[in-house]
């Protein structure tokens, strides 16, 4: 893939000393200052009486003068900015690069602009794109050429709201710095003073070709403090300082740079539910229109200081400039010289933030988050200033109330409606890794792929003020590129290599990973096709973000044509009866919720004429088996930040006595008991082609050790009573073998059980679980370790799972009995993938993509570009079987692009047969459910493609128990 010219340098020291030319304001003030103050030291001037006298001017004036100067002037680059010929960012050592023979999304033309040909990079810049001269290259010393092959190249991906860095993972009490509890107005705090530049995340964020990020204060204060954008490159310097893309000149004194325009500062605030620990929303926007009213004084007193100065009045000029470190941001905002990112939710605090804006007259650049913003178009524009942009998650709501109305409609609605729409991660809320993921599904749901890349791009950039840098492929740009493995917007897009300012990171064949492998077809570099969301689109409106979930139950004969393929559940795994691929379009029938025929038309002409069917033309669509949900608590909450929609919180045997009415000392439970059906996750579940969840009872950030006895249902159920609605009762004993969190906000101290307490009590409760006991606890333990349920461990760390497959093999020996052995969340167990495989333990990784996010969880495994292996892909070399699970019930209906992510990272070694098992057959033979659904197992119409593919969408699931058809 690459041919290296010369052998590449250290990384030499960055250059300090950037080149600057004199603004041109900033010029004739300091020529003018000069003349005045060479002139003379006095000025005559009229007293009130009329009689001239004189004026002393004082020692410093010149400098009063050029300060006073630069209060009016716009932050942007330099006159001469894309005149440089090196970047102020460039290290010594650092080889030219040029990338040929590549198809490159430059950013310009509104993000249509695809140029094939050949891209340089030199000295941290952009040298060429398109077209470059064999004169450009000519001269270059070191040069590594790198073919592309045809593939796509972008600039770096920008995640415009992270907390990489200030929120380090993995979570240990030292690496959370992400809000402050001093009050709800903090201007003056840095979150660049908080940034860790070992945290975890940044390497794998460069993975997932992010090469800038805003790094924001959290979200608990009104006014948070000040954002920075860095680059994720490590410098020669090692420090947070040199990540930042352009310092503010007041970033390390006050003493304004009188030789360039200043540069864009950037501050966060927050409005809403996050600042209830300092009163109600009344009580934080009275403390906004305190803080800005304090501001606009000192902005008041500068300014006519300033316009005396200027004057020549200097009898007024009264001692110090005024100024006061708390307010400076402020003041700044206030003249515009700051990107004001607000983080918010709903329409109210949207109002109040707009009418802040309009009080105090500053711009509001990017509301962040912004739910309800879809809903409220015409409040948007009334923003002071102009049009904000909206940096939004894709497909990221119903977490807690104020998201509840969120929809993955509102990029393309906003959109429409002419707003810049920014795609984001809030890592570590979402994985920063995948922000490339996020615009793929604000492509999916209908944001125009123009657009869907430049919402990680240049819209971000603009929005930053920093165009002029990043986002954009141009001469004289940054040398931030991504060259990946496929189409950007194709579920799985890899970066095959990632520069930053110019250097090559450790990605790809930097470190010996081979990257593409499996996406050779031709396919796998073209703009995918996406379903048509208008009518889903006009319901969202309609309903204000909540459209009715009910569908359409139609029994007797549904008919379903233009079928590609159709996939079946069986003993040996997912298997394909029909494809229309080669014999003409197919035919399914489907009689009583029954597949009577699957075939091409002749094949089932027995059944025609369809007159009094009902016909589903799936245009190139599939039929295939619905999909599980497992490890959240899907069906027992509404919305998991709200307490009272939930089942509520379990006792901790562990932490208390349990309470002695319960009759148990382990307070064991089944979830059954709190089943509620019809909530919202389990609806869209149901709608996506997850038509069956099994879920526990576990609460957010709680550190619960015995999690009760899982439940397993079908998510379109109406009620408990309706026949089906409940599939399994007990489907597993749940029991956490974590190590205590750092942050456990449900506990204090030291209350949360160590891992050798919890394998102890967990050692006792297997060898002396008893079938006939009167304890919950004691009978369900040991049915656990007579192998009659099976025993789900929630474990992260391989050494706990070492210790566990141990303690299984000692069980087993001294009851005679197989344990069914099942270890969840799990991202360590590829290191122990040939033991788990042999002692026949299977795993439920939870989630598919993990990142570190504990001390257990660190040694993941993080596949391409930065290994060859996944842990799927390790897991089942070794015979493991394995499935994967959600845990988060708002992710639920998510599960078929899981599983699109874990075919293409597999390079070929997973089929979309096998890739659809491990959220089906899979779960049900670990979880034994298997049995319970024989016969009874949903199938899903897909409309458009499979199930994997991002053309498609669900528009029917056929029900056997129920002997209907869904039609959606």
């Amino acid at each position: 893939m690459s041919d290296k010219i010369g052998v590449p340098l250290p990384v030499a020291t960055r250059r300090q000393n950037p080149r600057r030319r004199l603004h041109p304001i900033a010029l004739w003030t300091l020529a003018a200052c000069l003349t005045f103050v060479a002139s003379s030291a006095y000025l005559s001037s009229a007293s009130s009486d009329g009689r001239a006298r004189a004026t002393h001017v004082p020692w410093n004036a010149q400098d009063i003068l050029a300060r006073c100067a630069t209060l009016s002037m716009v932050p942007g680059p330099p006159a001469d900015f894309h005149a440089r010929d090196v970047s102020d960012r460039y290290e010594e050592g650092i080889p030219s690069t040029l990338i040929k023979n590549a198809t490159i999304w430059t950013g310009r033309e509104n993000g249509t602009e695809i140029l094939f040909g050949d891209v340089l990079l030199e000295k941290g810049l952009v040298k060429g794109v398109g077209y470059v001269p064999r004169t450009l290259t000519e001269g270059l010393k070191e040069l590594t050429v790198v073919d592309a092959e045809g593939a796509w190249v972008t600039p770096g991906l920008i995640d415009f709201h992270s907390h990489i860095g200030i929120y380090s993972l993995p979570t240990l009490r030292g690496t959370f710095n992400l809000n402050s509890h001093k009050g709800p107005i903090l201007p003056w705090l840095r979150s660049i003073d908080a940034f860790d530049t070992h945290d975890d995340s940044i390497q794998l964020a460069i993975a997932g070709g992010v090469t800038s990020i805003q790094i924001l204060p959290g979200s608990a204060n009104a006014i948070a403090g000040q954002a920075f954008m860095l680059k994720l490159r490590t410098t020669s310097e090692h420090s947070p300082s040199s990540m930042i893309i352009e310092p503010p000149y007041s970033l390390n004194g006050t003493v304004v740079d009188p030789f360039a325009p200043p540069r864009w500062r950037h501050l966060k605030q927050a409005a809403g539910e996050n600042i209830d620990a300092y009163g109600t929303r009344m009580d934080s926007h009275w403390a906004y229109r305190q803080a800005y009213d304090e501001a606009r004084q000192l902005k008041t007193a500068q300014d006519a200081y300033c316009a005396n100065a200027q004057a020549g009045l200097w009898d007024r000029v009264m001692g110090d400039f005024p100024e006061d470190f708390r307010w400076e941001a402020l003041v700044d905002v206030l003249r515009g010289r700051v990107k004001v990112s607000q983080h918010i939710y709903e329409a109210v605090d949207i109002d109040a933030i707009v009418r802040l804006s309009n009080e105090f007259q500053f711009r509001v650049d990017s509301f962040h988050h912004a739910a309800e913003a879809y809903l409220v178009p015409e409040l948007l524009n009334k923003t002071w200033g102009g049009t904000p942009a909206i940096a939004l998650f894709a497909d990221n709501y119903r977490y807690k109330r104020e998201s509840y109305r969120g929809s993955v409609h509102a990029p393309r609605i906003l959109s429409d409606n002419g707003f810049p729409v920014i795609m984001k991660t809030d890592h570590p809320a979402e994985n920063g890794r995948f922000l490339l993921y996020e615009a793929q599904q604000a492509y999916y749901y209908g944001l125009p792929a123009p657009l869907a890349l430049a919402s990680l791009t240049t819209t971000p950039a603009r929005a930053a003020g920093l165009d002029h840098r990043i986002g954009f492929l141009h001469e004289g740009a940054d040398a931030d590129v991504v060259l990946w493995d496929s189409h950007p917007l194709l579920i799985g897009a890899t970066p095959v290599r990632v520069w930053i300012d110019g250097a090559p990171q450790a990605v790809g064949p930097e470190r010996g990973v081979v990257v593409g492998r499996g996406k050779e077809a031709p396919e796998w570099r073209e703009l995918p096709d996406v379903p048509d969301w208008r009518k889903e689109r006009k319901k969202v409106l309609e309903y204000e973000g909540l459209p009715p979930l009910k569908v359409e139950n139609v029994a007797g004969r549904v008919v379903f044509a233009n079928v590609s393929e159709v996939m079946v559940s069986g003993e040996e795994g997912i298997q394909k009866t029909f494809s229309g691929a080669t014999e003409g379009n197919g035919i399914v029938v489907v009689e009583d919720g029954k597949l009577v025929c699957a075939g091409i038309a002749r094949t089932c002409s027995s059944f025609a004429p369809y007159d009094h069917a009902r016909m589903v033309d799936l245009r190139g669509g599939a039929l295939a088996p619905a999909l599980i949900a497992f490890g959240s608590p899907l069906g027992l909450e509404e919305i998991s930040y709200e307490s009272s929609t939930g089942d509520g919180p379990l006792y901790n045997a562990f932490v208390k006595d349990v309470p002695v009415i319960i009759g148990d000392t382990g307070g064991i439970v089944q979830a059954a008991d709190g089943l509620q059906f019809q909530t919202r996750n389990a609806l869209l579940a149901h709608r996506y082609g997850i038509t069956v969840g099994t879920s526990y009872s576990h609460t957010l950030f709680a550190s619960d050790v015995i999690s009760g006895l899982s439940t397993t249902f079908r998510t379109g159920a109406p009620h408990a009573l309706a026949d089906g609605a409940i599939i399994q009762r007990v489907s597993a004993l749940h029991y956490s073998v974590r190590r205590p969190p750092a942050l456990d906000l449900t506990q204090s101290g030291n209350s949360a059980p160590s891992v050798s307490t919890r394998i102890a009590v967990l050692r006792r409760l297997l060898l002396e679980g008893d079938e006939g006991s009167k304890s919950a606890t004691v009978m369900w333990f040991g049915r656990a370790a007579d192998g009659r349920v099976p025993l789900v461990l929630d474990v992260g760390s391989a050494d706990a799972m070492a210790v566990l497959l141990e303690l299984k093999k000692e069980v087993e020996e001294k009851r005679g009995t197989t344990i069914r052995m099942v270890f969840t969340g799990a991202a360590e167990a590829h290191i122990l993938a040939k033991e788990i495989g042999e002692a026949h333990v299977g795993v439920i990784l939870t989630p598919s993509r993990p990142k570190p996010e504990t001390w257990d969880d660190r040694r993941l495994l993080p596949g391409p570009p930065l290994s060859n292996e996944t842990a799927i892909t390790t897991l089942l070399a070794n015979n493991v079987l394995l499935g994967i699970g959600t845990p988060d019930a708002a992710f639920a209906h998510q599960i078929r692009f899981d599983l699109a992510w874990a075919a293409a990272d597999a390079g070929g070694r997973l089929s979309p047969d096998q890739a659809l098992e491990l959220a089906s057959v899979n779960l049900e033979r670990l979880l034994g459910i298997d049995r319970a659904l024989d016969g009874q197992r949903d199938i899903v119409a897909y409309e458009g493609g499979g199930p994997l593919d991002l053309s498609s969408k669900v528009v029917g699931v056929v029900s056997i128990g129920r002997g209907v058809v869904d039609i959606l």
